[in-house]
């Protein structure tokens, strides 16, 4: 099997290659493509480097040619970032000009990042083998993958929020996290953790009981945000339920974006260390904590070689009733060699199911204005976003959205 990563030059590129050359002996050459030479000149020797180190059959490849990358690939994993961290640092910024949070998955960042990658994913997407998957892991996934899908691709979106959560909770109780099913259901970056079975039986109502305080702190939430919902949000609800708050911290702040890059120069450096075939302590401080196990679970459940149980972006269809079927939603999902199929979903309750349908209107729109174009589109967006939502902002975070250099259109 020929995997395509499409932008193979990220410093977290290793984290993939780790995971592969662990858990993947079906993976005959993993294909790192990306425009940056420089970068692919140190990660690739670095990532045969790791599959040597593991005694892995397959190999390493790295190109900047797109064509010579997605020649052959049964598998395209999509992680870039147009623009690269400059671009993500101004989507965390310019927001707060507005007394708006400044996020680059959501808001009105998440959407000048939708903006200039759709069209360059669907590109990749259509210069890639027809059978080929397609799995999404560049944000914001929801809006991506459900591009991808609108335009008939093959495709599944990717996130590691659930087996960051697995995990978690799987530490917690003392079990092995493969013993831990979620009910997980939302968007991408709008989810909750309703449930956490463990042979059967819900141990979420324990969770909270024992470990709350802790459980909290981490989401930085109040402890009452958790009682109230009665489960466990993902990080992302905080820009929602605390939005003037984390506007405030913000104010002033070096950004996410800001050190991302700080550690992306002290990772390159490492990398470029011939001797050097493990992945480094600081990789995980870049972020996307279980992502190789997450990418390689899922892959090796659609090639059919591992069926199983997986958190994906996939189309509704039926699973949240008050939803469109063409909406896309991340739930858990059987997954087999057929594709990605939801479980069926229990009923949302009122304060979950509306802001799933806001911001599902939103990511709709958001589509519409990434792929055809036009200032009243973004303006339409940003109007609906539960973020935005005011005539002034919305007109204002257009004008500052249409300076991105990186707009096709």
């Amino acid at each position: 099997m020929k995997v395509a990563v499409i932008g193979g030059g990220s410093t977290y590129s290793p984290e993939l290659i780790d995971g592969f050359a662990r858990l993947s002996t079906s993976v005959s050459e993993l294909a790192l493509v990306d425009p940056a030479a420089g970068r692919l000149d140190m990660i690739g020797p670095f990532g045969g480097r790791i599959f040597a180190r593991y005694g892995h059959a397959g190999k390493v490849s790295w190109t900047t040619s797109l064509e010579e990358g997605l020649d052959g690939a049964d598998v395209v994993i999509v992680q870039l970032r147009v623009g690269g961290q400059e671009a993500r640092i101004t989507d965390e910024t310019f927001p707060l000009e507005c007394g708006c949070v400044g996020q680059e998955t959501t808001g009105a960042g998440g959407l000048a990042k939708a903006l200039r990658t759709v069209p360059v994913v669907l590109d990749v997407a259509r210069q890639a083998p027809d059978n080929a998957v397609i799995v999404d892991f560049t944000n914001p996934t929801g809006i991506v993958t459900r591009a991808l899908l609108d335009a008939g691709h093959n495709a599944v979106g990717l996130c590691n929020v659930a087996i960051g959560f697995q995990r978690r909770f799987a530490r917690l109780l003392g079990v092995e996290p493969e013993a831990v099913l979620l009910d997980h259901v939302g968007l991408n970056h709008l989810t909750w953790e309703r449930a956490a079975y463990v042979d059967g039986v819900d141990r979420l109502p324990e969770l909270l009981s024992d470990h709350l305080p802790e459980l909290a702190a981490e989401l930085m939430l109040p402890e009452k945000v958790l009682t109230q919902l009665g489960n466990v949000p993902s990080y992302y609800l905080r820009y929602f339920y605390q939005h003037d708050e984390v506007v405030a911290e913000e104010r002033g702040a070096e950004t996410r974006g800001q050190k991302v890059a700080a550690i992306e120069a002290e990772l390159l450096k490492m990398y470029a260390d011939p001797k050097l075939d493990t992945k480094p302590e600081l990789l995980a401080k870049r972020g996307g904590a279980f992502y190789s196990e997450a990418a390689v679970g899922l892959i090796t459940a659609l090639t059919g070689e591992t069926p199983g149980i997986h958190s994906a972006n996939v189309r509704n269809n039926g699973a949240l009733p008050f939803l469109p079927d063409d909406a896309v939603i991340e739930t858990m999902c059987s997954v087999d060699a057929n594709g990605a199929v939801p479980l069926p979903v229990r009923p949302l309750a009122p304060e979950l199911a509306g802001l799933v349908a806001h911001t599902s209107a939103y990511e709709e729109l958001a589509v519409l204005a990434a792929t055809l174009g036009g200032a009243d589109r973004v303006y339409r967006a940003l109007l609906a976003h539960p973020l935005v939502g005011q005539h002034a902002l919305a007109e204002q975070l257009t004008a500052s959205i249409l300076k991105d250099r990186h707009l096709p259109w």
